[in-house]
């Protein structure tokens, strides 16, 4: 097993309204340049992979002022970063190629990106 030579910390607050419902979301890590300081955003997922249950724990936030259009936006990025990262780990051509094709199909409904003729 490999011994921590070096922590690094990712930092996260949120600000709640009187209803609990995200109005500011900052995120900071100091080993990242340029984000060293607390910086705003509108939406953060976080999932983490419990391996003794063999369980997802996860946390999807947004703030109100994210659009709709926004949205779409980082289920799109997501999505694709999501089909990258998983054949990176697995080396899953084909599984990781449909997963792409749907990437492609979210993004044309969206109209992220133009629809292929």
């Amino acid at each position: 097993m490999d011994t921590v030579v070096k922590e690094s910390e990712i930092r996260i607050k949120v600000g709640l309204n009187a209803e609990k419902i995200p109005v500011q979301i900052l995120w900071a890590a100091p080993d990242n340049p340029g984000h060293e300081q607390f910086q705003p955003v509108k939406a953060l997922l976080l999932a983490l992979f419990d391996g003794e249950h063999q369980d997802t724990l996860k946390m999807d936030l947004w703030t109100k002022e994210l659009q709709v259009v926004e949205m779409d936006r980082l289920m799109f990025q997501t999505l694709r970063s999501l089909a990258d990262t998983y054949y990176k780990a697995t080396q899953n051509k084909e599984l990781a190629s449909d997963m792409q094709r749907f990437v492609q199909y979210f993004g044309e409904k969206t109209e992220i990106i133009p629809k292929e003729q």
